[in-house]
């Protein structure tokens, strides 16, 4: 018998199982695609949703009417339906951004009657939401050419909300790599989701399962992908890849990874459309997030503290109240806005305030929250806006500091918003709330709930020992724990990355660990000139293997080659002479060799306080003793004549220095910046993949310092790097144990050097003796044999490459390593026509690692080089090995391929005496002129429109494939002429312009961009 599931016991609507015991599997036999697909729907019925058995898109918009007219009691006309439909649902000119604003900003639309009366038009019921209907289909066919669709499609199953499609599901037959049902939709989307009249783009989730393991993730996560893919630039790195897809999980944070079990939990009614109505936000800058199972299990419980604590009369106790435990990384930002928006949304809530301990988080926290909706949010410069903002009844959500709050309350005794109904939500409780600052905030504040954020609970097991006795843990402090997400859970939801620990004892000073020698005599021996000097020279030396500076990948609108690092020191002093012996070992370096380095410190103190946390550093530069201010004010003079800037140590400068120096970290133009304290709190950059420590580090400030490094960011970094000079292994064990559990350390840490070097040999090894270079690759599996295996030991160099025994040890010779890449890229080529081509794929199972292919990208400034060398031996013999060096590198590089014809040429046509640079952009500029003409004229495309269109690309970074731009180049197409469809000639347009866009950006005429 089918198993009851059991909601969280304090609501009916839970939107996440309390708990998820699957039933015992029985079927044994195989399961086709077709039979997965039979079964998910046999299932979703039984859940109440209607089986819809149509494949026509006029069938398709008869069913969204009569869906509107149930749902709003209506009865449209056919010319008030007509105008609706073409106005309200599907403008001509609406794309995925306009039609996912419309449902999450303006989902109840204006008809205009007949009669010219008006009539409110609900799309989707977001407060009741069991009126809202739900459907599922399967096989929908978009046919070649039907609107435009530039191949025949068909969808597996679609879920329609109110007749609207909502969630896309595309599944593989079990044992087939999940990641190819994601690469499927990836095809859907650029070839027919937005054919017709484009009603697929209303599409807000896709799930993607095999039966096996099924994964959900918002339709950014794909359009971001998209733009990857297609080469634009200029999209921001957030949600771009599979890394981004997520596991859908029970309230113990047991993934639910079954399709039949994935389909009884998420698909549940409630539950789906709580996700789409509530757990979606659509950001500022219009990225879709759709919220995780922890973060939606925390906010549910909160909210539901709030109501038991308010029908109770509990209120202004710690019983209202309670902590979320939520790693460093997971998202607390997100979870504890959206907490804070529907919290406020509660009749019985006045105000609601979000606390942060620091000023540098206040602004980050403003930030973020006006990402997630522009203008929920009110932060404050002083207590004087905090005053105006708690008497303003619209204010409803406010940002401040600890600080200020406390200001204000010895400023404002029995003010009337004690007495209202307040939610305080703390970020990062884990330090500064204990002690004065608590106490009075909860002694004024008469009716509160107090909810409090941290990935680093203080237990009895890390608490001081001073202090006041009945404020010592976070539960003392803030009332029960109300959901766990550990660190182990988030590295097992691949949600964060593991670490790998260096620990380099090649510079240990004698037995400075001497029980006998103060903590101060030990630290001065610690920073002795010769073992200062060895650990820059280390970490010199080292900095480009940690750092992975030989590998590329895009960020935004540029590429860049590795990622950067944070350098901890143990006090100012150490900070000052680390920063000295960085200027002095790079001083004879070629500028183009040495490291940018930063250095900031503030008021503070130096070492871990007795609990292991990290002693907050203001911003508060009057404190420093005049030796180490002006110390600070040259560095800064040092960073203002690298980057063009006038900061200083003034109070407002100084501020506006850590955001700068916050922002080049994150846009990577920094390399390293030397520390104390700041940065290794609540500072988030996924670009940071480095930690050099030279300072102790225990409990929760060793994993608040660690986890700088352990953002995600695409299939490059795999983990984040702590290099540390000292023996800091007890406490890093200590602390995975306290913060993860008693077997957490095999899954927060890195397995040793010898276990990958093991596998890795083994399997280089193995390609050696199956695909011996030269020969063939015949038969498809032996070519599927080849690409999984081949895939496998770039997975493992990208590991090994920042081992310092890997150096010298590579098995494979680089000639070696290029030309088993030059084969794989040949499959991958070979692979996409067959797709292309529509044929039946025979990739079902097969995975290509281009991003790590990347990696060791081939850029034009060394086939330039190689160019150079070509023409200086031209004649005597060894330009043929150069000019065979050329077509090696070419092939084994995913952006060049489709440029070798042009490279070529180039070779052929340089003069013996002309500067290569120039010659290379002029016959670059005339190619592409030539290139462009020729589609112009074979399109009959209007040339000045087309010129201003391509290059508004290069400049932007992408083709755009939605919106008017594409229309104003095309020719005037009579709507009546045979054959005059003008969807299809603006899809194979764009096509042709894509294509040369692909080919032609990033060289030197395509636009500035040689990189």
């Amino acid at each position: 018998m089918p198993r009851k599931f059991e909601p969280i016991a304090v609501s009916s609507e839970s939107t996440v199982v309390a708990e998820y015991v699957p039933d015992p599997v029985t079927a044994a036999a195989y399961q086709s695609e077709a039979e997965l697909e039979r079964e998910l729907i046999g299932l979703l019925e039984s859940q109440a949703y209607e089986y819809l058995a149509i494949t026509s898109e006029d069938a398709l918009v008869e069913n969204l009417r009569a869906q509107l007219e149930a749902l709003n009691e209506i009865r449209f006309s056919d010319a008030e339906w007509g105008r609706f439909f073409s106005e309200r649902i599907a403008g001509a000119n609406d794309g995925i951004v306009e039609k996912t604003l419309r449902l999450h900003e303006d989902h109840v639309q204006l008809l205009k009657r007949d009669d010219n009366s008006t009539k409110n038009v609900l799309l989707i019921d977001k407060q009741h939401i069991h009126n809202n209907r739900l459907q599922v289909l399967n096989q929908y066919e978009v046919g070649h050419g039907d609107g435009g669709g530039r191949y025949a499609n068909r969808y597996d199953v679609t879920i329609l909300v109110n007749g609207l499609p909502m969630v896309h599901v595309e599944l593989k037959r079990r044992g087939v790599d999940i990641r190819e049902a994601f690469n499927q939709i990836d095809r859907y989307q650029r070839d027919s989701f937005w054919a017709g009249s484009g009603l697929f783009e209303y599409v807000q989730l896709f799930v993607i399962s095999n039966g096996t393991q099924t994964k959900y993730y918002s339709n950014t996560t794909r359009r971001q992908h998209l733009a990857d893919a297609s080469g634009s630039k200029r999209t921001r790195k957030t949600s771009n890849s599979f890394e981004f897809t997520s596991w859908w999980a029970d309230a113990s944070n047991k993934p639910i990874q079954d399709l039949t079990a994935f389909a009884r939990t998420f698909f549940a009614k409630h539950t789906l459309l709580n996700i789409l109505t509530k757990y979606c936000v659509l950001t500022a800058d219009r990225m879709l997030l759709v919220m995780r199972p922890y973060q939606i299990v925390a906010t549910e419980r909160i909210l539901s503290k709030i109501e038991i604590s308010t029908n109770y009369k509990t209120l202004g106790t710690v019983a209202a109240g309670g902590y979320v435990w939520h790693t460093t990384g997971s998202g607390k930002t997100l979870t504890s806005f959206k907490a804070a928006q529907l919290a406020s949304a509660m009749p019985s809530v006045d105000k609601v305030l979000f606390v942060v301990d620091r000023k540098d988080l206040d602004y980050q926290t403003m930030r973020e929250y006006d990402r997630f909706e522009k203008g929920a949010a009110n932060s404050n410069t002083s207590t004087a806006v905090l005053k105006k903002q708690l008497e303003d009844p619209s204010a409803r959500i406010i940002i401040t500091t600890i600080q200020k709050l406390s200001t204000f309350i010895n400023a404002n005794r029995g003010h009337a918003i004690y007495s209202g109904h307040v939610v305080l939500i703390f970020d990062e409780c884990h330090r500064s709330q204990f002690g004065d600052m608590h106490t009075a905030i909860t002694k004024a504040f008469k009716r509160y709930n107090l909810f409090g954020f941290t990935g680093t609970p203080i237990f009895a097991a890390n608490s001081s020992s001073g202090g006041n006795v009945q404020l010592k843990t976070t539960e003392q402090a803030f009332g029960d724990k109300l959901h766990t997400y550990t660190i182990v859970d988030a590295i097992t939801d691949r949600n964060v990355l593991p670490f790998r620990i260096d620990y380099v004892n090649t510079v240990r000073v004698g037995a400075v660990v001497d029980k006998q020698v103060s903590a101060i005599d030990t630290e001065k021996a610690l920073l002795s000139s010769q073992r200062v000097s060895q650990v820059v020279a280390y970490t010199l030396e080292h900095f480009d293997q940690k750092t992975r500076r030989g590998q590329g990948y895009a960020l935004g609108d540029k590429r860049v080659r590795g990622f950067n690092a944070l350098f901890a020191t143990a006090s100012i002093e150490a900070a000052r002479t680390y920063y000295n012996h960085f200027q002095l070992q790079q001083a004879d370096l070629p500028p183009d060799r040495q490291l940018k380095v930063g250095l900031i410190y503030s008021y503070g103190a130096n070492e871990p306080v007795e609990d292991g946390a990290l002693d907050d550093e203001g911003f508060d530069t009057g404190g420093l003793s005049q030796d180490a201010r002006s110390f600070l004010e040259d560095a800064i003079q040092d960073y203002n004549e690298a980057f063009g800037t006038s900061f200083d140590t003034s109070a407002d400068r100084f501020q506006n220095y850590y955001k700068d120096l916050s922002l080049r970290l994150k846009n990577r133009e920094i390399d390293l910046v030397i520390v104390v304290n700041m940065f290794l709190t609540g500072f988030d950059a996924t670009t940071l993949n480095t930690l050099f420590v030279d300072k102790n580090l225990r409990a929760h400030g060793l994993i608040q310092a660690y986890s700088r490094t352990n953002r995600i960011l695409n299939s490059v970094k795999t983990y984040g790097n702590i290099v540390s000079f000292r023996d800091l292994e007890d406490a890093t064990n200590d602390a995975i144990a306290l913060f993860g559990n008693k077997d957490a350390k095999g899954v927060v840490l890195l397995k040793p050097y010898a276990q990958y070097y093991g596998d890795y040999a083994e399997k280089v090894t193995e390609l050696l003796d199956r695909f011996p270079l030269g020969q063939a690759i015949v038969g498809e599996a032996a070519q599927k044999a080849f690409i999984k295996l081949f895939g496998e030991i770039l997975k493992l160099q990208n590991i090994l490459t920042s081992f310092d025994d890997f150096t010298g040890h590579e098995i494979l010779t680089p000639r070696q390593s290029q030309d088993y890449r030059s084969v794989y890229l040949d499959l991958y080529a070979e692979f996409r026509k067959a797709k292309d081509a529509d044929k039946e794929s025979i990739t079902d199972d097969v995975v290509f690692e281009i991003e790590l292919i990347k990696q060791v990208e081939i850029n034009v400034d060394y086939i330039l080089m190689l160019v150079q060398r070509y023409r200086d031996t031209h004649g005597d013999g060894e330009d043929t090995e150069i000019r065979a060096e050329i077509t090696r590198a070419v092939d084994s590089s995913p952006t060049l391929r489709n440029k070798k014809d042009l490279i070529e040429d180039f070779v052929d046509s340089i003069t013996t005496d002309g500067e290569i640079d120039t010659e290379w952009r002029a016959f670059i500029e005339a190619r592409r002129s030539a290139e462009l003409e020729a589609i112009v004229a074979g399109e009959n495309l209007r040339p000045d429109e087309t010129e201003r269109f391509v290059a508004a690309a290069f400049r932007d970074g992408s083709i755009p494939r939605t919106g008017t731009a594409v229309t104003r180049i095309l020719p005037p197409v009579s709507r009546f002429a045979p054959g005059g469809d003008h969807g299809e000639k603006k899809q194979r347009v764009l096509d042709k312009l894509a294509a040369f866009f692909d080919r032609y950006f990033g060289l030197s005429g395509g636009v500035n961009a040689r990189e």
